[in-house]
């Protein structure tokens, strides 16, 4: 159950729940009956890092915020109850005020409310609970007035007293011992049901309580009648705070920077089994095949979690394991949301079937980037930006920026902790709480991964994780000269579990928590810093900055792709294909046009420069500067080229469309923090460059950027709809499992989110895919004619995507169980074509698939047959003795040839209608 309105059910505030705005539980036993009737399974995503912590029905949170520290719940979530700022001993910092709290208070935007059996601090309509052994502040006063009138009855009077004898009573919110809780717990239930009985009997208990929370509440403009709310606020097991002081001061461990998301303590096993009772009582009743685990590098250790999952997942049937066997490590099926970096690999020691895609969306993706122009491109990219600085040194940057600005108190707790470890040992002790902060700081921005995987039980770190750690300290002593080497020495000691002598066992147990702790924020950090930052500033080529990319990886050669396909299909066969997701900075549709630009640097560079002169009188000028700058102007160039619509749009459309660019721009520019921030919005900045857009896409007749840039994008439209097709065959083929996200069969332009979360139109699509069946029981050759002659609609992506899938179903062991072979191309285009062949026992099927289409006159003409592809040829596996093989979109037959030896398949012929092929021998 996710809060009231949730768009995405991410904020989680019950695990244990459904979500009544989506349905009942019965209401999903038929929709998994459904499944089940068509051979279909269900895959569920699993959110066991966080929960939301701003409304009520978080009631686990909401009992921590009551009972503090004694709270059944208050090991649920990592809350430093002994914070360096006294005041907040034993609270929990809640950044949720719209000012400064004195501000809020005397506004007051921060009132005392009776509602139903309790006090609540009602602060912008929710309610926050208020502790039992508080309201005495609030009675007292109710009971001197009840006192005073003559008419009261006095066994009212008496009632009242007793509840303010038996709140005095209850044990203090400190008190952590499981019997003094549940009496605690017992004994306010109490409490709250009598006071609800006198208020409803007493006349004069209602109006003097109206009367006491009046006089509590105070009058504006009389800042002293404050001072009991101040009081009772003061009493709580919360702080309220100005929302931008939790970068500082929150003293609860967030989902990377969100303050309505609150981290949770799966790796304790009872917050384990409950969170995933629910789920588990689904698999066991046979309506959950897989799960699809959330972030796992936010989790205190995610091998132990997932091999958790796989002990503890309820199977659904004991035919699964025989009677004595032990069930086999990865049971169940999972698969992990997980980021790999550079030449990082994902973990073989983990229980789970893969990763959710990312890797290979970068991989795919790197193909249809021509590298050979990378020099040209970033040339151009700095001439017109003004852009200097190195990306490393911006990746550095920007990580330390977040650690100052959104995560500094996550900083801090890990520093305090790392202070402790120092007086240890008389060789650290001497080190000072700043030059840990300050070096821990350093090291964990020239973290190269999203986090290393050091468990408590091993003795030392595995070969990659000591790579990962040398190589930051290393890198945080090359960038901080000044500071002393022994600090870093210090921290990578630490780190790499090299213990001094004489530890004890509880000393050497705050080491290791501290590592884990320290592997639980660098992820954010990198996340935030790269994904959130780097990717909105740094933009030579927009379609190379995606989730699990890398903008200065300029392209990915065959043999490159072809390895990392042998890995997946060696160990990691069920992992994950994707090429759009929710998280994606752009559609898959979208990178492809814009992977064309890297093909015609000049002709870009040409358009962008007679684009920048067409507008310089559209800029406005803020604090002396032009905006928007040369660096977000070339962004939001880059964005128009890749999100323009195929279809032509009518007034309402247009103006949406404009509507979906200003508002993804105002979270590029904020994304970025350059000129603006989430935090510290530049209203007059956002305004400027709101006016500029709305200026250059003024669709008045008077408009040459407009005229001369709906020209340009044609000629990149046509290339990137055969750079989405090549990808969508490739995908379908490859070793994994090809992943969908909505609306994608059909051309689908959208941008991050929430831009790509916008309703998909189902009932077109079906309609479409009707309409596509039928006319496929027709001539396909004919069909396939027609489907590219008028592209718009995204009937041909469908039609290609169908065609795959249903022949991939066809052949499921020759995809599930085949070999992966890369093949040889030879001829003139050579460099055009990816192709490699899976092979199983009596079965084959090669694909193949052009690329550069830019370079092969594409923007003008149709990519295919002998004018195009000349004597480019497929080079077959020596195994292969096939002299005929069917092209499946087409259903033409295509001989094979001899050349020099060696069996060939001529690409003009494969490539007859298409330049994508999917051929059987």
């Amino acid at each position: 159950m996710a809060r009231p309105g949730s768009l995405h059910g991410y904020d989680v505030t019950d695990h244990t729940r459904f979500n009544p705005e989506i349905g009942t539980e019965e209401e999903f036993q038929q929709f998994a009956e459904q499944l089940k009737q068509r051979s279909m399974g269900l895959i569920v995503d699993i959110v066991p890092n966080h929960m939301c912590v701003t409304h009520p029905s978080n009631t686990w949170w909401w009992d921590v915020l009551e009972n503090g520290p004694g709270s059944q719940y208050s090991r649920y979530f990592d809350i430093d109850w002994s914070p360096p700022k006294e005041e907040l001993t034993n609270k929990v910092l809640l950044p949720v005020l719209p000012d400064q709290f004195g501000r809020a208070l005397e506004n007051q935007q921060i009132r005392l409310i009776y509602d139903g059996n309790a006090f609540f601090v009602d602060c912008q309509g929710i309610h926050f609970p208020v502790a039992p052994r508080s309201w005495p502040l609030v009675l007292e006063r109710v009971l001197h007035e009840m006192r005073q009138q003559p008419e009261g009855s006095p066994d009212h009077v008496m009632e009242l007293e007793s509840i303010l004898t038996a709140i005095s009573h209850l044990p203090p919110l400190e008190e952590t011992d499981p019997a003094r809780i549940r009496e605690r717990q017992r004994e306010r239930d109490i409490i709250k049901g009598r006071l609800t009985r006198l208020i409803e009997s007493s006349d004069a208990a209602r109006m003097s309580l109206s009367s006491s929370l009046d006089h509590i509440n105070g009058r504006k403009g009389d800042p002293r009648s404050f001072d009991a709310l101040e009081r009772i606020l003061a009493n709580q097991a919360y702080r309220l705070s100005f929302w931008r002081v939790a970068a500082d001061e929150i003293n609860y461990r967030r989902f990377f920077d969100i303050n309505d998301l609150a981290a949770i303590r799966v790796e304790e096993a009872e917050v384990f089994a409950t969170v995933h009772s629910l789920v588990f009582d689904l698999v066991r009743r046979g309506f959950i095949s897989g799960m699809r685990i959330d972030h796992p590098d936010g989790l205190l250790d995610p091998q132990k979690y997932f091999e958790d999952i796989q002990e503890q997942v309820p199977l659904r049937s004991e035919s699964e394991t025989s009677p004595g066997q032990v069930a086999p490590r990865r049971r169940f099926f999972l698969m992990a949301e997980k980021i790999l970096v550079g030449d990082e690999e994902l973990r073989p020691s983990w229980a789970i079937e893969g990763t959710t895609g990312y890797g290979f969306l970068n991989f795919l993706n790197g193909l249809f980037v021509d590298s050979s122009r990378k020099r040209a491109l970033l040339r151009l990219y700095r001439q017109f930006s003004g852009w200097s600085q190195s990306y490393p040194d911006l990746v550095y940057q920007s990580k330390l920026l977040i650690l100052q600005v959104s995560m500094s108190s996550e900083l801090e707790v890990l520093s305090r902790r790392l202070d402790r470890i120092s007086e240890q040992h008389r060789w650290s002790r001497d080190f000072t709480l700043h030059s840990l902060r300050a070096a821990l700081r350093e090291v964990i921005a020239c973290f190269p991964v999203y986090r290393s995987y050091i468990r408590d039980s091993v003795r030392c770190p595995d070969d990659e994780d000591g790579r990962h750690i040398r190589y930051a300290v290393r890198s945080a002593k090359r960038h901080n000269p000044a500071i002393s080497e022994s600090v870093f020495n210090f921290i990578e000691n630490v780190l790499l579990l090299k213990d001094p002598e004489g530890l004890s066992e509880a000393d050497q147990s705050e080491r290791r928590l501290f590592v884990m702790r320290f592997q639980q924020l660098t992820g954010p950090v990198m996340a935030k810093g790269l994904e959130d930052s780097v990717f909105y500033r740094y933009c030579p080529l927009l379609s190379l900055n995606e989730v699990g990319g890398a903008p200065d990886k300029f392209g990915v050669s065959a043999s490159f792709f072809h390895t990392k396909s042998l890995i997946r299909q060696a160990s990691w066969h069920n992992s994950l294909l994707a090429t759009s997701t929710h998280d994606n900075k752009r559609s898959e549709d979208v990178r492809a046009r814009i992977n064309v630009l890297s093909e015609i640097p000049t002709d870009w560079y040409r358009a962008i420069r007679s684009w920048q002169m067409l507008n310089r009188d559209k800029k406005v000028l803020v604090a002396g500067d032009q905006v928007p700058s040369a660096n977000d102007e070339y962004f939001l160039y880059q964005t128009l080229v890749g999100a323009w619509p195929l279809r032509s749009m009518n007034d309402k459309e247009y103006a949406e469309f404009v509507g979906r660019i200003g508002t993804y721009m105002e979270k590029a520019l904020r994304e970025a923090k350059v000129h603006t921030s989430w935090i510290s919005p530049n209203t007059e900045y956002e305004g400027a460059f709101q006016s500029f857009l709305a200026a250059i896409l003024d669709r008045s007749p008077g408009n040459n950027f407009l005229t001369a840039f709906q020209l340009f994008q044609g000629r990149v439209a046509r290339p990137g709809i055969f750079n989405s097709l090549a990808q969508t065959v490739l995908k379908i083929t490859s070793p994994g499992v090809p992943d969908f996200y909505q609306g994608t069969e059909v051309w689908n332009f959208s941008l991050a989110d929430p831009d790509n979360r916008r309703p998909v139109d189902y009932a077109l699509l079906g309609r479409m895919l009707k309409r596509l069946q039928e006319a496929e029981k027709q001539d396909p050759e004919n069909l396939l004619d027609q489907l590219i002659q008028d592209p718009v609609d995204g009937t041909l992506k469908l039609y290609v995507t169908r065609s795959a899938l249903r022949f991939r179903r066809a052949n499921r062991e020759l995809f599930a169980k085949g070999s992966y072979t890369g093949l040889r191309v030879i001829g003139k285009k050579q460099r055009h074509v990816i192709t490699f062949s899976r092979s199983y026992r009596q079965r084959e099927v090669v694909i193949a698939a052009g690329r550069f289409f830019a370079l092969l006159g594409a923007d003008g003409s149709l990519p295919v047959g002998k004018e195009t592809w000349s004597d480019t040829a497929v080079i077959l596996r020596k195994q292969t003795t096939a002299t005929h093989f069917r092209e499946l979109f087409t259903g033409r037959v295509i001989a094979t040839e001899k050349r020099n030896g060696n069996l060939v398949l001529p690409i003009s012929e494969g490539f007859s209608h298409l330049p994508i092929a999917l051929l059987t021998a």
